[in-house]
Order: C-alpha cells, then structure tokens, then sequence
C-alpha cells in the first residue's frame, strides 16, 4: 500500500488523545490541553496526500485460538523519502507560533550543509533521530548523543528502583494504539503479543514504538521487565472525502480481546494493565467502551487513558538531568496555563524513545504530549503490581497523592506550587501497606 504523507493537522478535541492514522510519512505526537480543562488533540494523519485515496479494507488479525502470537511484522517508517534532499536552511523556533510541535522537525534530515554554530535556541527545540546527519559546525553545548541519553532516563529515581530488582516483572501491561515496529531492541523480548483489529497501515507509525517503549522500554521505560500485550486498532474510519468519522467501538473491541487474552495467561503473570493515549469522548461507541473498561476491571485489569486520572505532564530543559527534580518545568505547548496542585506531574517532554525507523534507532522528541504520560503512568502501576499483587487503581493514586513532591513552577508573580510525582517514595509506601 502507497505510503501517505503526514505532518499533523491539530483537531482540539476534549479529551482525545493519539488518533488514527492513515499511512503516514511523519506523524506527530498531538496534544493542545489545558490543566483546567484537558483538551487533547488527535494524532491525525499528518499532510493528507493531493489525490485522496479511495479507503482501504481495514484488516483484523487475531493470533489462533488460545495462543499468543505476533500475527504481522510491519515494516519499518523510512522518514528520509519526506524530505530526501539536503536541508539548505535551519528553521527558527517561535515560541510564539501556534504550530506548537514539530516547529524544528530533524528526524532523518541531511544537515551537512549547514554552519549551525550560532543556533543552540532553535537546536535546542528540535526533534532528531538516530538517521539525523549533522553538520560539523554546531554549537559545543549541544551534543545530540548526550541529548538522547539524558532522554532515554524515565527519571526521578525509576533507574534506582531497577536496581533493587522493582522493574515490573511477572506483570502483564496491554497497549492499545498504532502500527508497531515489533522487532525494535527496546521491547522485542518483552512483546507477548501483537495482533491487529480493523486496522489499515502497513509500517510502523511514529506513537507505537514510542508508547511502548515509555512504558516497558529496556532502558527508556518505566516498567522494563514487564511483559507487553500489544493491539494495534484504528477507532474510526476514513470516508471517501479522506475526512475522518470517529467509531470507539473498535476501541471497546481492543479491550475486549485483551480481557480475553488475559484469561488464558497463567497466574502470576496476568495483564494487570491497559495503556490508551486516547482520550475516551462521547463519540459513536462511548458507551461501549466504558462497559468494556468496567469489565476489565472486574478482571483486575486497571485502564489508563487521557484524562482517566488527575495526572499532567511536565516540560523539561533537554540539557538537564531527569534524575533532578528542579529540572522539570510546565510542558512546552501549555508553560502559559496555570497547574495548580491538584493533578500529578509526570515527566513528558524532552524524551528519546524508539524509533519506527529502525530496530536500533531512537528518536528524541522535544515537546511530548499527555500520550507520553499514559504509558510513564501504565508502567508506574506496574511496578506497584509487582511489589504488592492485590493492588487496586483508588490505591495507586491515594498513595501516589500522598507521596508527592512540591514542584515550583513559574516565577515572580506567576510562580505556583505543584505536585510531582515521587517513584521512590510511593513504592516504598506501597511495599509497606499490608
């Protein structure tokens, strides 16, 4: 199937996370909330390609009855066919402008050209990957490998949790989003299950890998020894117009088979949790997924998405150490929006997860979004499963409330107190609890 383009059309919606995509050429991650009052953008298929398509047949692939398998293997994205030619100029980051992400798009650029010597601001809002080639004159505070490092740290103490041997293992984490690179070094051997329904993209889109990797990702995730159930799903259709009818139906299907998957894994190794960088609306099937989330409780399988829980995210200056809580800042794409205290913060911007571009490549993301912060909250709960097995989703967050920092954000007048989350400090509250 012909590769179609993409740069992202921001559509504000309440409450909606990554969306469907048709086959895409780069997508972006989304987002446009505000604390007050969450608005999530869709992850719309970037740059619609002239000629419209007419619409494909959406595929369903389950593995065989009461197995688990990778049903397909989806190709690798190839970024460098967008722009194949040598960049000639450096764009300028604008604060200001209302194309919040993606102003200083490098991913798989040929910089070879340029004398970036003077351009450490616009460098430093830019999001780069593994097949960026850069230039020899750049500016010394800016080093693009030390960058994806510090990048790849889920911080604020996770590492040091692994170390003491908390890394989510013998818990099952189900993802429900776009096409994934499966063979990608960060989750290969964590990947239990990919299967696909009512699905369209051949390759692997951009959010796949990186949720999964936020999540479970061997050295970017939270939960790096949890096991992976994945389900690549499109809630909705596209029409003849290219224009984009929403369907969650899809979605309460996805959650559905995971239940029912879960019900073959043996005890000690169920799926205690379900990521969705979506957020749930009232859309054709809002009802249906909703009974399906409740069902999955009743499993024991908690449901995390946009907005199923006060948490937000946090910007972060790509030069400073995650590990540093006066590191985190407010999220670029809302530093003007007032945080208050009563949502907790987790990191989100300036991370460098895997790449659909390669099963060795990475990709560093200047401005997140709450997508991000879905699979950094799925694995977090992970973690608590596997420290103490009978723990419920009002738990989780009473505690995690109750073990949170004080961040200051802001300054002068406008400075303002809020809560970020502590990783330590809750799992040893929860080691505790009886």
């Amino acid at each position: 199937m012909k590769r179609v383009l993409s740069l992202f059309l921001v559509i504000m919606i309440l409450l909606v996370g990554c969306t469907p995509s048709k086959p895409i050429e780069k997508e972006a991650s989304e987002l446009l909330e505000q604390p007050e009052e969450v608005i999530e953008t869709s992850e719309q298929p970037e740059e619609i390609s002239e000629s419209v398509e007419q619409p494909k047949e959406y595929r369903t692939l389950l593995s065989p009855e009461n197995t688990l398998s990778i049903v397909r293997k989806p190709g690798v994205n190839d970024y460098s066919l967008i722009n194949p030619e040598k960049m000639t100029k450096l764009p300028i980051y604008n604060p200001n402008s209302s194309e919040m992400w993606f102003q200083v798009d490098l991913r798989s650029r040929d910089l070879t050209n340029l004398d970036l010597s003077d351009r450490l601001n616009d460098l430093l809002h830019a999001n780069f990957d593994s097949k960026t080639q850069w230039p020899d004159k750049i500016p010394d505070e800016f080093n693009p490998q030390m960058i994806m490092k510090l990048g790849k740290n889920p911080g604020l103490g996770i590492r040091e949790l692994h170390k003491r041997g908390i890394t989510g293992k013998g818990v099952g984490v189900a993802i429900i989003d776009q096409t994934l690179l499966v063979d990608h070094i960060e989750y290969k051997e964590q990947l239990k299950l990919y299967e696909e329904i009512h699905y369209i993209d051949e390759v692997a889109a951009m959010h796949g890998p990186a949720v999964a990797s936020i999540a479970v990702g061997k050295t970017v995730g939270v939960a790096p020894e949890a096991d992976l159930y994945y389900i690549a799903e499109t809630h909705g259709t596209f029409n003849l117009g290219g224009n984009f009818e929403w369907d969650l139906s899809w979605l309460a299907q996805s959650i559905d088979r995971i239940v029912e998957i879960n019900k073959i894994l043996p005890e000690g190794e169920k799926i205690r949790v379900i990521s969705i960088s979506l957020g749930v609306v009232d859309f054709n099937g809002y009802e249906q997924v909703l009974d399906s989330i409740n069902k999955a409780s009743e499993e024991g399988i908690y449901t995390v998405y946009v907005g199923s829980n006060p948490y937000f995210g946090l910007g972060r200056d790509p030069l400073k150490s995650p590990e540093d809580i006066i590191s985190f800042t407010k999220a670029d794409a809302w530093n003007k929006q007032m945080y208050g205290n009563t949502r907790i913060l987790v990191p989100m911007d300036s991370r460098c997860t895997a790449s659909p571009t390669g099963t060795e490549d990475y990709v560093f993301y200047k401005e997140g979004g709450l997508s991000w912060t879905v699979p950094y909250i799925a694995g977090l709960y992970a973690l608590t499963c596997q420290v103490k097995p009978d723990i419920t989703p009002e738990i989780f967050w009473r505690e995690a409330l109750d073990t949170t920092d004080t961040i200051s954000l802001g300054s002068g007048n406008q400075e303002e107190l809020s809560r970020i989350i502590n990783p330590t400090r809750l799992l040893e509250k929860i080691e505790k609890i009886k």
